[in-house]
């Protein structure tokens, strides 16, 4: 039986690579190939570059309300086409059904959001010095924003640069990540029937040197933006300067998760699973390193162990599993050469540290969830983004110890809190360096939120207004009759 062959999507149409070649996905949970996706290249990057360039006059003078028309029927079909997404998302990077069902429902929330801000995209009017003289500081869309997405939300990520770059007015080319693409090409797919008119959104297939390089490069690309690896975001922001382009990276993180003495442990333990193993810990704002005060550590580590070893490994098409594969082996051994490193260091492992073998794992890129303790802050494993399943846990004696090795990092997307205090909440707010802190709860952004970091976790930033404002320029008209 042949795999289905999805072709690249260029001006409302779907047109063969220039290369005639294409890249076989196939499914982390049992390896058996679910399908194949055009092998995009320059010249295909051009053609979808220009026929943007093309539509976006058209789109970009409709009424916000015309743009906000084609949005919300475009999430109306995320939410009718909700378990067929969810299947695509699970079968090309292993993510566990409901944890995908859970992302076409973010997905469509943050289309719905760019929906209803369409027109509140507001300019301003400043008096003028002159006599009947106004001063319109307007908001304009850039052009053609070129967007590339990371294989770990393949489906959410696509939904967050599109819905704000076409409700602004902009049009857009996106790269899916090469590992995850069949999203990305589905969500193409519902534009096409929600009728977006041609050429607005284009979606590019390929891997980062023959599709991303040249999208970033482009001189008519006035925007990039990026969810990735700080590494790659770093790349992109210099190929960028050449065309003074403007940037926007959501890159790599390493969330502390500090656990007082005064919190409700049970909540927090609940919480630093679910942060740390959500998605196989394949998220940007996991949690990466647990500091729990001396006096509740032991109790802390004795419910968290127990949590932990509850997990349940398997097929991710079936509700009950808690945790699907890892998205290929690549990142699995990436993962293991981390874990065994700490252990070298000192670290003890409690549970885990190995990939899982044996029936159907055999077939998989299955690593079990790992609990570390005796974890030092100097270790590799504290400093560097496991992004995968391995929990560090660690001792501190105060807030204030919490705080610095908190702020000790180069990242500074995400953070965690459990505590009753309020002064050391609000004492937070002035001292730790995160873009979000999320207080006495779990992971998970909103569509409304605005989802940043600080140092080496990225610039500008995702979501809400502030995100929106993102794929607009200001232009200041000194108006006179």
């Amino acid at each position: 039986m042949s795999l289905k062959k999805h072709d690249l999507f260029i001006n409302g149409q779907w047109v063969k690579p220039s290369s005639g070649d294409y890249i076989t996905i196939k499914n982390p949970a049992n390896g058996t190939e679910v399908a194949s996706v055009a092998k995009g290249n320059a010249q295909d990057v051009d053609k979808a570059v220009a026929v943007a360039r093309t539509a976006f006059g058209a789109w970009s003078r409709k009424t916000a309300s015309a743009r906000a028309d084609y949005l919300y029927a475009l999430e109306k079909l995320l939410v009718r086409d909700k378990e067929k997404l969810a299947t695509i998302i699970t079968s090309e990077m292993g993510k566990p059904i409901a944890e995908a069902r859970v992302e076409v429902d973010f997905a469509a929330g943050l289309l719905r959001f760019a929906a209803e801000n369409t027109r509140r995209l507001q300019g301003e009017i400043i008096p003028g010095e002159r006599e009947g003289e106004k001063i319109l500081i307007d908001r304009v869309p850039h052009g053609v924003v070129g967007g590339i997405a990371a294989w770990n939300f393949p489906l959410a990520l696509c939904a967050r640069k599109i819905g704000p770059a076409l409700a602004a007015g902009n049009t857009i080319v996106i790269k899916p990540h090469e590992l995850s693409p069949l999203s990305g090409l589905a969500l193409a797919a519902l534009a096409e029937e929600a009728g977006l008119p041609e050429g607005v959104l284009n979606v590019v297939t390929g891997d980062g040197p023959d599709v991303g390089v040249p999208l970033v490069a482009h001189k008519d690309v006035p925007l990039i933006t990026m969810t990735g690896s700080t590494p790659a975001g770093k790349k992109i922001m210099a190929a960028a300067a050449e065309h003074l382009k403007e940037v926007r990276l959501e890159l790599g993180g390493k969330a502390p998760f500090i656990v007082m003495e005064d919190a409700d442990i049970d909540a927090a333990v609940e919480a630093a699973v679910s942060a740390r193993f959500f998605n196989g810990g394949q998220v940007c704002t996991s949690n990466e390193r647990t500091y729990v005060h001396e006096a509740v550590y032991d109790r802390f580590a004795n419910s968290l162990r127990e949590r932990v070893a509850k997990l349940k490994v398997g097929d991710p098409m079936q509700d009950g599993t808690d945790m699907g594969p890892k998205v290929s082996l690549a990142e699995l051994e990436k993962v293991d050469a981390m874990v065994q490193k700490a252990v070298a260091q000192g670290a003890k492992l409690e549970l885990g540290g190995h990939r899982l073998t044996g029936g159907a794992y055999d077939h998989g890129t299955y690593y079990a969830p790992t609990l570390l303790s005796n974890v030092k802050h100097g270790m590799d494993i504290v400093q560097n983004e496991v992004f995968g399943p391995v929990l560090s846990l660690l001792k501190v004696r105060d807030f204030d110890e919490a705080l610095k090795l908190a702020n000790d990092s180069q990242y500074g997307l995400s953070a965690y809190l459990f505590t009753k205090d309020l002064g050391r909440v609000l004492r937070m707010t002035r001292e730790l360096e995160f873009g979000e802190v999320y207080v006495n709860r779990g992971a998970g952004e909103e569509p409304q939120g605005f989802h940043h970091g600080y140092k080496n976790s990225g610039l500008g930033g995702e979501d809400g207004q502030h995100g929106l404002e993102a794929y607009v320029q200001t232009k200041t008209v000194y108006l006179n009759a």
